[in-house]
């Protein structure tokens, strides 16, 4: 056999339509590094120079942790309460055809579209004593402005559209026959929900639910609105970092953005590790 003959017979690599794999992965990595790692790492190295006493005094003084707690738990809360709410949007702008479709479908993008403070505006006027929802809940002796549950509905605003989009292609893909076939086989609407549904949208789900805690953990504009601001009561952890630096405080401002970054990756790193349990135990490739 001639060498031109095997040559022809050999697999031929296609070329890519971009460079090749080391410019690539050079520049995503210089990309990355100046855009993220190098940023939160100045973080760190400015934390290390107070010392472990320094930054431990810093780090767990009493407004700070009031701060902490509320930013963490209401964006833990909104995260929850937008899983529930996001899968069953999704759930109906996948499954259903009504009229407007096409206007919900666009309107769940809205908190994207909008600047953080006319966000914070719009819902401190609607849920305000005087507001169109804040005076029918202030009937039922139910405050929402200006309190840490304003705090909640702001990180539930804000986080919805992470959820519903991130579950609208995988509930697309889903096919109903799957659904139809556990009918068939005798499973009731319970069981087809808990054994064919649920365990397609796990991993999505969870996906969503820390995409919108990321995004709540760390809002500012669309909460200060609403939240009222007090110290120990409803001051979240952002606002406490700018008035540490509007108070030249610049240890103690990045006391609290460390604390927040540590806490912000055990907990995202506690989702992909779900993340990656319910695929090995749902039989989804990674």
């Amino acid at each position: 056999m001639s060498l031109s003959v095997l040559t022809e017979r050999l697999p031929r690599r296609v070329p890519s339509v971009l460079p090749g794999f080391g410019l690539t992965l050079g520049f995503s990595m210089a990309y990355l590094g100046l855009i993220v790692l190098i940023p939160l790492t100045g973080v760190f190295i400015r934390s290390a120079g107070l010392g472990w006493s320094g930054f431990w005094q810093l780090a767990t003084d009493e407004r700070t942790l009031a701060a902490l707690k509320l930013s963490f738990g209401a964006a833990l809360a909104g995260g929850a309460v937008n899983a529930v709410a996001g899968l069953l949007v999704a759930w109906v702008l996948v499954r259903y055809s009504f009229p407007g479709r096409r206007i919900v479908d666009a309107a769940i993008d809205l908190p994207f579209a909008l600047p953080t403070a006319v966000s914070g505006l719009a819902l401190a006027a609607l849920y305000a004593p005087n507001g169109w929802i804040g005076s029918l809940l202030a009937d039922i002796g139910i405050k929402v402005a200006f309190t840490p549950l304003g705090v909640v509905v702001a990180c539930v605003f804000i986080g919805l559209p992470f959820v519903v989009r991130t579950l609208q292609p995988v509930l697309s893909d889903l096919e109903p026959e799957l659904e139809e076939a556990a009918a068939t086989l005798g499973a009731t609407r319970l069981q087809t929900v808990s054994r064919v549904i649920f365990p397609a949208l796990l991993p999505p789900l969870l996906t969503g639910f820390a995409l919108a805690f990321a995004r709540a953990v760390g809002e500012y504009g669309s909460i200060i609105f609403i939240a009222g601001n007090l110290p120990y009561k409803s001051e979240i952890a952002p606002l406490l970092i700018i008035i540490r630096l509007e108070e030249f405080n610049y240890s103690a401002a990045t006391a609290v953005a460390t604390v927040m970054l540590l806490l912000s990756f055990a907990i995202l790193l506690l989702v992909n590790l779900l993340q990656a349990w319910s695929r090995r135990r749902t039989g989804f490739a990674s």
